[in-house]
């Protein structure tokens, strides 16, 4: 299976690139299916097609080749998966003896939509239907904070409901009450179920086959947004395994004249801002000019993918380095080790690192990850840090206190 997520800055095309993308895949046979995650769908409005939260049908004219599309409808997910959860849940703490405001306040799982849109995306996939699924995300922040939320309510959902489920049976038993025990066990088996999607879901973005490809226009504010993403990404590791530019304006070759100055001088000033790219990141990089007609419908897209891609796979993933790895040795308090952890760092980039018992915490311009750290670190001492261009490279060494016992 593979899966592809695109994403960039409201406005730059990903849509139009996922929808010229999956085209291309299914015109060479490969069964696709692309999948709306944006808030503001506009993908029905790229294929020209009529669509809705099931997948439907979009043929390619003059081709037997068909894809297959969807708009996830989150609203209908969060009125059909998760009220009735909620409702469980708001009256076993009331029956606790929890206040009615703080019972309503605990239930409201931030994010919930976002992760139930998610949800949908990995039951598509697991479905086996198809061998592709392209995402059309929604918009830079929001595709960030939705590829965090399997992790982060993972905890949020361990910390309020312990994952021993007869522990809290017991507790919730002593204090509401043994004819409360049966209500809980119907909201354990609904929690219990939501781990599951959850641990699901993290399993899907660690994938090999999940990667996400930025899309970008050719300008200094974009590009330095672009950056900060990949940094945003790789602290979560997340696979990005390209770049593609969009709206490059064309080359005038040898026309004369006010119009024909103008795009030179545009073109110029967009090669700069792609040179700085191409000097941040190793990640191929692929630039689609700006067209006279805006690309609709399943063959103006598909002639779009066949110029973005030519003979490139449009599927190729990079596996890179591991995000994580520990090197070094020794014997006893005499060892040495590195933790060096793939994480691609912009010149202003605002780093700081904490060790936390057994955990490292790194933070990147205010957005925070914790990393487990290997068991042959948890018994050392962090020596010192450096960020280079291959990453970020922690050494560590025995803790005497620690190593003895």
């Amino acid at each position: 299976m593979r899966i592809l997520l695109f994403t960039g800055k409201g406005g730059v095309g990903k849509t139009t690139l996922a929808a010229a993308t999956a085209a291309r895949v299914a015109g060479h046979g490969g069964k696709v299916l692309v999948v709306s995650t944006d808030p503001a769908h506009s993908l029905a409005d790229a294929l020209d097609a009529d669509l809705g939260a099931h997948p439907r049908e979009v043929r390619l004219d003059g081709s037997r080749a068909m894809l297959h599309a969807a708009e996830v409808q989150t609203r209908e997910l969060v009125d059909g998966t998760w009220r009735e959860l909620r409702e469980h849940l708001r009256t076993m703490l009331q029956g606790a003896g929890v206040d009615d405001v703080d019972a309503e306040e605990l239930t409201v799982l931030p994010g919930v939509e976002d992760l139930l849109a998610l949800t949908e995306v990995h039951r598509l996939a697991a479905s086996g239907l198809w061998d592709t699924v392209i995402v059309d995300c929604g918009p830079t922040a929001e595709t960030l904070r939705l590829l965090a939320l399997p992790e982060s309510l993972a905890g949020y959902l361990e910390r309020l409901f312990p994952a021993h489920r007869r522990a809290v049976r017991g507790l919730l038993a002593g204090i509401a009450g043994s004819e409360q025990v049966e209500r809980w066990d119907s909201v354990a088996d609904g929690l219990g179920r939501l781990a599951e999607r959850l641990a699901g879901l993290k399993g899907m973005l660690g994938d090999e086959g999940t990667s996400v490809r930025l899309v970008l226009t050719p300008e200094s504010v974009v590009a330095a947004e672009t950056r900060r993403t990949l940094t945003a990404l790789a602290l979560q590791q997340i696979r990005v395994d390209g770049l593609v530019a969009n709206r490059v304006v064309p080359h005038p070759g040898s026309a004369r004249g006010a119009a024909a100055g103008w795009l030179r001088t545009r073109r110029r000033e967009q090669e700069k801002v792609l040179d700085t790219l191409r000097g941040a990141t190793d990640l191929p990089l692929r630039v689609v000019e700006h067209r006279a007609a805006e690309p609709v419908g399943a063959e103006a897209l598909l002639a779009l993918g066949d110029e973005l891609y030519a003979e490139v796979n449009p599927l190729e993933n990079l596996s890179g380095t591991p995000s994580m790895q520990v090197t070094g040795g020794g014997r006893g308090l005499d060892a040495e080790y590195a933790l060096q952890i793939a994480l691609p760092l912009h010149p202003s980039a605002d780093l700081d690192l904490a060790r936390i018992g057994a955990e490292l915490a790194i933070t990147v311009d205010g957005r925070r990850r914790l990393f487990a750290l290997p068991a042959v670190l948890q018994r050392c001492i962090v020596i010192s840090a450096v960020a280079g261009d291959d990453g970020l490279t922690v050494r560590f060494r025995p803790d005497p206190e620690l190593w003895m016992r």
